[in-house]
């Protein structure tokens, strides 16, 4: 087995050099949704190709209907080692506006902040290509040390995860062959803190929801008509505010089919992290939990399927006053889901809601907005643990099982497209500023990543 100390000592020592790599990737404007950057979104994809061909890799730029993907292969050191698929992201968010940036986003150095820690600073420092050379750095490390891999290694690095990565379902269908391994790696995710390394092992889905209430055949005068005509805001706030019970559960038939308990350890664990609602929402001026009684707010946002009413349109809403009765009202709702709760049932779940609330004179429309399953790496995976322990050296305080209120897109397009499920281990932090003016990525973030991958890819 490679001594790990090896390793560590190459990634410490060499560790200028691994940031001279990182600025020459941020010198690069890979900004993906903005036409006149697309010749910089192929020169960004052709360097990281550059550099994988260097250390061995077979490597090449895949061209798609919007920016390049890069894919790359590296046998392990042994036939029968496991095969892990990485995934980042080379484009960057647009930097506007730039007269917020103290420097020029896309001159990268090394900076000082408040409490004496040193931090990359520069569009693209955190999100996502400090996060995806940290990986690089690592395989550079074995390669330099051992020549070889300890796991084999196959690595895609997409151009449009900022702007909505069209093309990367496409290229995920037409190339599932190649790119199948036994997991997923992503790293386009956080720490818990600056000394606690997170692994997030579920993603909530989601459905979105639109519907349209017609009553009468144009908008009314309220003297007129009023207190006899149906008034489709009233029928739309009636259908919203009853989603939930008095104990902040939703109401909707069978909606709690496939939720399962999170663990007794795994709460207790998160019980610990000093998360509790005053200090959660006081961050944003609030104070008392809403939702499900009895829950932290932790399983709340991590854990468990909420309903919220993202918007209510209808009647004058202009300056000034007009007493009218719409025509029209409408509002858009969206599900977070976990375990294993089915998209499809519970849109149907709603839209029967919907309907049996809808008067006999009046009609409903439905519009869909997205569909997407929850995503759960069992907490008791074998690879997960591996990774926690590996983490848990490296980092001063031991790594924790998280939960994700949100989603990535990509982790649930690997489940269903590659049938992996997907470790999800970054070095982010909260106030890494991403898609911000001010981007900054912490030195020791940069650093330690490079040192728990070569953890990670030995404990694999």
């Amino acid at each position: 087995m490679t001594d790990l100390s090896a390793l560590l000592d190459h990634a410490d020592t060499n560790l200028d050099a691994s940031l001279e790599r990182l600025f020459a990737l941020l010198r690069i404007p890979s900004i993906s949704t903005d036409p006149a950057y697309k010749p910089e979104c192929r020169k960004a994809a052709e360097w990281l190709t550059t550099r994988l061909i260097e250390l061995g890799f077979e490597a090449s730029v895949r061209d798609t209907a919007g920016h390049p993907m890069v894919v790359a292969h590296h046998a392990g050191a042994t036939a029968d080692a496991p095969h892990v698929l990485f995934y980042g992201h080379y484009d960057v968010q647009p930097v506007d506006p730039i007269d917020l940036w103290t420097r020029d986003p896309f001159d990268p150095s090394i900076a000082e902040i408040a409490g004496g820690r040193k931090v990359i600073t520069g569009r693209g420092s955190s999100d996502d290509k400090g996060q995806l050379m940290t990986f690089v750095e690592a395989c550079a490390a074995y390669k330099a040390v051992t020549g070889s891999l300890p796991v084999k290694v196959t690595i895609l690095f997409e151009g449009e995860e900022e702007s909505g990565s069209p093309s990367l379902k496409p290229f995920l269908d037409a190339h599932a062959a190649e790119l199948k391994a036994d997991y997923a790696l992503v790293c386009d995710t956080g720490m818990w803190d600056g000394e606690t390394p997170a692994i997030a092992a579920t993603l909530r889905g989601l459905v979105g929801e639109e519907f349209v209430v017609t009553a009468a055949d144009r908008d009314l005068h309220s003297g007129m008509f009023g207190g006899a005509a149906a008034n489709p805001i009233h029928i739309v706030a009636d259908i919203c505010a009853g989603l939930h019970d008095e104990t902040g559960r939703v109401t909707l038939d069978d909606f709690y089919e496939g939720v399962e308990e999170t663990p007794s350890n795994i709460k207790d664990s998160w019980a610990k992290l000093g998360r509790d609602a005053e200090s959660f929402l006081g961050e944003v001026g609030l104070s008392i939990p809403s939702g499900e009684k009895g829950r932290s707010v932790l399983e709340l946002t991590w854990a468990r399927p909420t309903a919220e009413v993202n918007g209510i349109i209808g009647g004058y809403t202009g300056q000034g006053f007009k007493t009218v009765i719409p025509g029209q009202a409408s509002a858009k709702v969206s599900f977070r889901l976990v375990g294993q709760q089915n998209p499809a049932k519970v849109r149907e779940s709603f839209r029967a809601y919907v309907r049996s609330k809808i008067p006999a004179d009046c009609s409903v429309e439905f519009h869909e907005h997205g569909a997407s399953p929850a995503i759960h790496l069992g907490y008791d995976s074998p690879v997960l643990q591996k990774a926690k322990i590996a983490l848990s050296d490296e980092w001063p305080k031991p790594a924790i099982v998280v939960g994700m209120g949100g989603s990535i897109p990509i982790v649930g397009d690997f489940q269903k497209t590659l049938g992996m499920e997907s470790l999800m281990v970054g070095f982010g932090l909260a106030d890494d500023r991403i898609h911000s003016p001010n981007e900054k990525y912490e030195l020791q973030s940069f650093h330690k990543g490079i040192r728990s991958w070569i953890r990670i890819l030995a404990a694999l």
